[in-house]
C-alpha cells in the first residue's frame, strides 16, 4: 500500500540487531527514571498512604510524559530529513525519479520507513507509561491523550523533517531548517502564552502548541482546551487534530512539488558547452578591449581564483561548501535571535533576570528560560554542521581523494573545525553576546561572566570535535549523524531532566548519588558505545564514564549554589579532556578513522 520503499525498510529493519537493542534500551531508560525517582523519594521522605502514592505517580507522570514527547519529536524530525538528505547525498534520489515510483510512493515511503525505528521505540515505551495510572495520580484516560497526542507530534515532526530535506540540497540545510522551525513553533506557542498577541487568546496556546498540550494534560484536573465543541474528545483533541493536520499538509507538499524541487537546479544544465565557451570568449575579448583584464567574467567560465596553503581551510571559508541557500538558516536563527533577546528584555524589565522578585529564590536562574533553549539549539546545529563537514566528502566520494594529497592529519582536522567556527559564527557569537547584555544589565556578576563564556567556548569546541569523531569513526552518513546529533541532545536533555528530578527531591549529594548511579553507569556504557567502541583508547573509555558522573557532580554543586568555581572547573576540565581524547586518534590513526579500513559489519548492513 505505501510502496516498495516501505516494503524494503519493513524487511531490512529487523534484520539488524540495533532493531531489537534500541527497543530494550529505551523502554528499560523510561523504566530506570522511575525507579530513580521512587528511590529519591523514599529517602527523603516515608511513604505512608494511598495519598503519597498519587502525588508521586503525578510527578513521575509530569516527567514522563513532556519527555517522551522532546525525544521522539526530536528523533522523527532527524531521521525523516536524514533518510532523505541521504539520497541526495549518494545521488540516488535522482534515480528514483526515473523508475516508475508515483510522487506518493517516494514521498510517504520515506516518510514512513525513516519513522519506523521512531514507532518502534514509542510502541516499546507504551507498557511504561501505563504503569503511571497503578500509581495514581493520573487517570488512564490521561495517558492514553498523551499517547495520542504524541503519535501525532511523531507524524507531523517527520513530515516536517521529510520536507525540509526534498526542499533543500544539503543534509545541514535540511536538518538546521528542521529544527529551526521546531524551536519557532514551540516558541509561537510560549508567546500566545504570554498574551503578547492581542489578537489571539492565551488559551489557545493549548492546541496550538504540543508541549503546552501536553503539560495541560499532565496536570492532576486538566482544562479543556478553546474548542468546546472537542470537549467529548478530551482535553488534548484539538491539538492532536491540529499535528495530524499539519502532518498531512506536509506530506501533500513535498507530494506535489517532489518532482520541481528534485532534481536540484544545480544539477540541471543549464546552457551547452559550446554556447558557454563562446559566451566565455567574447566577454573576454570585451574586457581586454574596455582595458579592464582583470574583470570577472561569466560564472560559466570564470577567472581560477588563488587557493591558500590549505586548501580544505580554503574551501570551508572562501567557498559555498554547505550551499548558497544557508543563508536562509541563518536568517530563521537570526529571527530566534530577536524573540530570545525580546523575552530576556522583558525579564530584565520585570527585574525577574536581575534578582528583584520573588523568583530570586528559585535554583535556576530566570534568564536561562529563553538562554538555555537558545544555547541548546546553537550547539545542536553546530554539531550538526560539524559532522556533515565529514559526511559530505565521503558521500561526495572527495575523501579517498583527500587521503592521496599531500595533506596531513592535522591540517585536515583543524581546518574543519577552523571552518565549522567560522560557518557557524552567528550561532557561537550571539548567545555570548546576549550574556554579556544580561552582564551589562546587572543579571550577572563580573566573575560568572567569565564563567559562563569559557564553559560556553569549552561546549563549543566539544560539540564540533564529537561531530568530526562521529563523522570519521563511521562509514555509514546516516549512522555518523544520527549517533552524533543524538548523543548531543541526550546529553543536554539528560541533564535538564537530571537537575529536575533533583530539584522535585532535594537532598544531599551522597543521599542522591545512589539512585543515579544506574543512570550514570548506563549513560557512561551507552557514551563508550556510540563514541568508542569502533575506535577504543583508554583516554575515550576514561572520558565517556567519566562524562556522566563529573556532570553529575556539577550540577549537583550547581543546586547548592555559591560554588561557581567548581562547576566551571569541573564542565570545562572534563569536556576538554573528552575533545582532546577524540582529537588524538583522529590525528593519529587518520587512515583507520576516516573509514579507510571498513568494518566488516559496516559493509554487511
Amino acid at each position: 500500500m505505501l510502496g516498495p520503499i516501505f516494503e524494503r525498510e519493513v524487511v531490512v529493519l529487523p534484520r539488524r540487531a540495533k532493531h531489537f537493542f534500541g527497543r530494550w534500551v529505551y523502554a528499560i531508560a523510561l523504566f530506570s527514571l522511575i525507579c530513580t525517582a521512587w528511590l529519591l523519594l523514599t529517602g527523603i521522605q516515608p511513604v505512608r498512604n494511598v495519598g503519597d502514592f498519587a502525588r508521586f505517580g503525578t510527578l513521575i507522570f509530569q516527567f514522563l510524559a513532556p519527555l517522551q514527547l522532546l525525544v521522539l519529536s526530536f528523533m522523527a524530525a532527524i531521521a525523516a530529513a536524514n533518510v532523505v538528505a541521504h539520497e541526495k547525498d549518494r545521488r540516488t534520489m535522482d534515480l528514483l525519479l526515473l523508475t516508475s515510483l508515483s510522487n506518493a510512493q517516494v514521498v510517504i515511503g520515506k516518510i514512513a520507513g525513516g519513522l519506523m525505528p521512531v514507532w518502534n521505540w514509542f510502541f516499546s515505551g507504551l507498557p511504561v507509561a501505563m504503569l503511571v495510572p497503578l500509581l495514581g495520580g493520573a487517570t488512564v484516560e490521561q495517558v492514553v491523550q498523551c499517547q495520542l497526542l504524541t503519535a501525532a507530534a511523531i507524524l507531523a515532526s517527520g513530515a516536517l523533517g521529510a520536507t525540509m530535506a526534498f526542499w533543500r540540497e544539503k543534509t545541514f540545510q535540511a536538518i538546521a531548517l528542521t529544527l529551526l522551525v521546531i524551536v519557532l513553533w514551540l516558541a509561537l506557542g510560549e508567546v500566545v502564552a504570554g498574551g503578547w498577541i492581542a489578537m489571539v487568546p492565551a488559551e489557545s496556546a493549548r492546541w496550538l502548541s504540543p508541549a503546552r498540550a501536553i503539560w495541560s494534560l499532565c496536570q492532576p484536573m486538566p482544562q479543556a482546551g478553546p474548542w468546546k465543541s472537542l470537549e467529548w474528545l478530551g482535553a488534548g483533541a484539538p491539538a492532536t487534530l491540529l499535528l495530524l493536520i499539519q502532518a498531512a499538509a506536509m506530506t501533500a507538499i513535498s507530494w506535489l512539488f517532489l518532482r520541481i524541487w528534485n532534481p536540484s537546479r544545480q544539477a540541471r544544465p543549464v546552457a551547452a558547452q559550446d554556447d558557454a565557451s563562446a559566451l566565455a570568449a567574447t566577454e573576454q575579448a570585451e574586457a581586454e578591449a574596455a582595458g579592464q583584464p582583470n574583470r570577472v567574467l561569466s560564472w560559466k567560465a570564470r577567472r581560477a581564483r588563488a587557493v591558500w596553503n590549505w586548501p580544505i581551510l580554503w574551501r570551508e571559508v572562501r567557498t559555498w561548501a554547505y550551499g548558497r541557500k544557508v543563508l536562509i538558516v541563518r536568517l530563521a536563527y537570526l529571527l530566534l535571535f530577536a524573540l530570545t533577546a525580546v523575552a530576556l528584555q522583558q525579564l530584565i524589565q520585570d527585574g525577574t533576570a536581575l534578582g528583584r522578585s520573588r523568583l530570586s529564590d528559585s535554583l535556576i536562574p530566570a534568564a536561562a528560560g529563553p538562554l538555555a533553549p537558545l544555547g541548546i539549539l546553537s550547539l545542536v546545529m553546530i554539531n550538526a554542521l560539524a559532522v556533515n563537514s565529514i559526511t559530505n566528502e565521503r558521500d561526495g566520494q572527495a575523501l579517498d581523494f583527500l587521503l592521496m594529497t599531500e595533506i596531513t592529519p592535522w591540517e585536515f582536522i583543524l581546518s574543519k573545525m577552523v571552518g565549522a567556527f567560522y560557518v557557524a559564527k552567528e550561532m557561537i557569537l550571539l548567545p555570548m553576546a546576549l550574556v554579556g547584555w544580561l552582564w551589562w544589565s546587572g543579571g550577572i556578576s563580573t566573575e560568572n561572566l567569565w564563567f559562563t563564556l569559557g564553559g560556553w567556548l569549552v561546549m563549543v569546541v566539544f560539540v564540533i570535535m564529537l561531530g568530526i569523531h562521529c563523522g570519521m569513526i563511521y562509514s555509514r552518513s546516516r549512522t555518523a549523524i544520527g549517533v552524533s546529533l543524538g548523543t548531543v541532545f541526550f546529553l543536554f536533555l539528560g541533564i535538564i531532566t537530571c537537575m529536575l528530578i533533583m530539584i522535585s527531591f532535594r537532598g544531599s549529594f551522597g543521599r542522591q548519588l545512589a539512585p543515579f548511579l544506574a543512570i550514570i553507569l548506563g549513560g557512561g556504557t551507552g557514551l563508550f558505545m556510540a563514541l568508542g567502541h569502533r575506535n577504543p583508547s583508554p583516554a575515550i573509555a576514561l572520558a565517556t564514564f567519566g562524562l556522566p558522573f563529573l556532570t553529575f557532580f556539577a550540577i549537583t554543586s550547581f543546586i547548592l549554589r555559591n560554588q561557581e568555581l567548581t562547576v566551571f572547573s569541573v564542565v570545562t576540565t572534563t569536556y576538554a579532556f573528552a575533545t582532546a581524547a577524540m582529537l588524538i586518534p583522529a590525528i593519529s590513526e587518520f587512515d583507520f578513522a576516516t573509514g579507510r579500513t571498513r568494518l566488516q559489519e559496516e559493509d554487511a548492513a
